[in-house]
């Protein structure tokens, strides 16, 4: 098997996912590529997706949802703040899905629980930030039962303790940028905290405020977690 059960992830850049289902579905997270520095490529290279799951509102993560969704007819998953932005944006209801921080979205056989985050939200609007409603992460439970935990912007908090114990996640995606989320130091203690067999680092690099390293993780990791550490090259799928 392979090490993610089946499922082949591959990092756009920033916080920006792109995941192929072991069941055949495409699920996009904060794809932001337009104006990301770091993107492979353009929104419009995006021949198909399935359901893109959004964390929260601020630019480099709600990024280039709108148009995505309308050429793919895309599923959008975001706290119900969001969602009716999107509606304004010409999305329909049974398109733009608002859900909430504990509850759980089954859509594309795919389950998406949203879980807290430590950050904000505030979406840029044409006159000036509007509400996102809060921040939030991701627990995504594949057709197979494979479990991804994708952070969003964050600190450490002391949830996590809950979400490893409960939802046992098999791959984390954890932020280690420092200035506006967790720096590694802290991401080493939710990675300890969430104990996932693998940890994707990512919202590092992008800019020049974002200074954490996969490597500071690493050496901020017990020994027997070392391993754990993935570090992806943008653009190049994993399987």
């Amino acid at each position: 098997m392979s090490k993610f059960q089946d499922a082949e992830v591959t990092w756009l850049g920033h916080a920006s996912f792109q995941i192929k289902s072991p069941g055949g579905k495409t699920v996009l997270i904060d794809p932001w590529l337009n104006e990301n520095p770091s993107a492979p490529f353009e929104e419009d290279s995006i021949e198909e997706a399935d359901v893109i799951a959004l964390t929260h509102g601020h630019f480099d993560h709600l990024g280039d949802t709108v148009p995505i969704a309308k050429r793919t007819g895309a599923k959008v998953i975001s706290i119900f703040e969001i969602a009716q932005y999107l509606g304004s944006q010409g999305l329909g209801e049974e398109q733009a899905i608002g859900m909430n921080i504990g509850g759980t979205v089954e859509a594309e056989g795919i389950k998406f629980t949203m879980v807290r985050a430590i950050h904000s939200s505030g979406i840029m609007g044409d006159s000036g930030i509007v509400d996102g409603g809060d921040p939030a992460g991701f627990i995504i439970e594949f057709e197979n039962g494979y479990t991804m935990y994708h952070t969003g912007d964050t600190d450490f908090f002391g949830d996590m303790q809950f979400i490893g114990e409960f939802h046992k996640p098999n791959l984390m995606l954890a932020c280690i940028g420092d200035h506006f989320t967790m720096g590694p130091k802290t991401a080493a203690r939710a990675v300890e905290t969430i104990k996932p067999q693998h940890v994707i680092p990512m919202h590092y690099g992008t800019f020049p405020v974002l200074t954490g390293t996969p490597e500071e993780l690493r050496n901020n990791l017990p020994d027997v977690m070392k391993d754990t550490v993935i570090t992806a090259k943008i653009g190049t799928p994993m399987s």
